[in-house]
């Protein structure tokens, strides 16, 4: 069965290619060939403004660079969210955007009495794609993952993506040839079972 695709390609330099755009446009490939239905987002191409107060969150308007953006994340079935590790973190681009885009009415409704509110985004399914320069199994047993896992619970998971399932790719800047197009395998496969 097709799915509508949303990948967000998140590495925050649009200068010039890198892997995580080579890993979103495989991601792409296999989705297509399989009959999804694909939309691609380069973060590091929309021009918006920091959020800088609650206030300014739950009541200013959205910015009309993000509109597109907003309506594509409503419009997909399974999100795939791709970025490089940046100081044990996602890169500051790829948080503003997602605070800007996720925002109360849509992603979520404030609900009198539940302080979790109601999901605005559920029947959704995502992928997060992390890529670093350390061993993965450095990231994901020494320090647990700890910021993927806090974007898959605090803000996907809070908004009803469900299941967030992660692909953590460590040691880029030491990758062979062979790992790095086993890599691509792997992400176009992915991209097939748009899973």
């Amino acid at each position: 069965m097709s799915q509508r695709i949303l990948i967000l390609q998140g590495h925050p330099d649009a200068s010039q290619a890198h892997l995580c755009h080579s890993f979103a446009d495989h991601y792409s490939e296999g989705a297509q060939a399989n009959g999804h239905e694909v939309r691609l987002i380069n973060i590091a191409s929309l021009e918006f403004p920091l959020l800088r107060s609650q206030q300014e969150w739950q009541t200013s308007p959205l910015p009309a660079s993000l509109t597109a953006a907003q309506e594509s994340i409503g419009w997909c079935q399974h999100l795939v969210l791709i970025f490089p590790l940046w100081l044990g973190d996602m890169p500051a681009l790829v948080k503003a955007f997602l605070e800007q885009v996720l925002r109360p009415g849509f992603a979520f409704e404030y609900v009198e009495g539940n302080p979790l509110g109601k999901k605005g985004l559920t029947e959704r399914t995502a992928r997060v794609v992390v890529t670093m320069g350390m061993p993965a199994m450095i990231y994901r047993h020494l320090y647990r993952a700890h910021s993927v896992k806090s974007l898959e619970r605090n803000i996907l998971g809070f908004v009803g993506f469900s299941p967030v399932r992660e692909t953590l790719i460590g040691s880029i800047e030491t990758m062979s040839e062979q790992k790095r197009n086993e890599w691509f395998r792997k992400l176009h496969k992915l991209g097939k079972e748009a899973k």
